[in-house]
């Protein structure tokens, strides 16, 4: 369970959705979280075995089981009919670009584009969402910048983004996205600050905007 994914879950306008595709569910934090936030029936792919056996394990004990879709494939892999298009995709994608790959394997995948480059990513939100349809995602601040640029390129455009700063002194770490098809002359932008008084002691934002989740809130 990561921060980041914690906060795009909590974060990302899914309510109204009434299909929505979870890219890269790892353990099925993300989807669990737009189960509980919606009525949406929920598709989620994982390409890695070991993720996709405990995330079927979590689906089963949880009580939105029967509006869950577990899949075991890539994104490249992944061909629906042409009439199952998505209202909201979510993801926590790979993100580190040109940096040293971690020899543990299981983790370069999770964590660097080598598995999911952010032009297949793009693509394929363009192929699978509807046309009013949204993408969220949540990626370093120079990643998420180069991929709003990249999205472009598939008629996706950046409508509402949130920049995480870990505490007040810090230069923001993460920044969460929304992109749709329809064009905006400014993408609304806001921050959060996730520990403003110490180590554990968090904002009131964060707060306010996990506290659905997280059993010590």
């Amino acid at each position: 369970v990561t921060t980041d994914s914690v906060l795009l879950g909590a974060w990302a306008g899914i309510a109204d959705a009434g299909r929505i595709l979870d890219i890269g569910t790892g353990t099925g934090l993300l989807a669990l979280m737009a189960a509980q936030r919606s009525e949406a029936q929920i598709v989620t792919i994982e390409p890695d075995r070991n993720s996709f056996m405990q995330a079927g394990i979590n689906f089963a004990a949880s009580p939105w089981y029967e509006r869950l879709t577990l899949l075991h494939t890539t994104l490249q892999d992944f061909r629906p009919d042409a009439d199952m298009l998505f209202d909201a995709i979510i993801t926590n994608p790979p993100y580190f670009i040109d940096s040293l790959l971690n020899p543990d394997r299981g983790k370069a995948r999770a964590r660097h584009t080598v598995s999911l480059s952010h032009t297949e990513l793009a693509g394929a939100a363009d192929r699978l969402l509807t046309p009013s349809g949204s993408l969220h995602l949540v990626l370093p601040v120079n990643e998420a910048n180069r991929f709003i640029e990249e999205a472009q390129r598939y008629g996706l455009h950046c409508t509402v983004r949130l920049k995480v700063r870990t505490t007040p002194s810090t230069p923001p770490a993460r920044m969460l996205m929304t992109l749709t098809r329809q064009a905006v002359s400014v993408c609304e932008e806001s921050e959060l600050v996730i520990e403003k008084g110490g180590r554990h002691i968090y904002s009131d934002e964060y707060v306010s905007l996990t506290k659905d989740f997280y059993l010590k809130f």
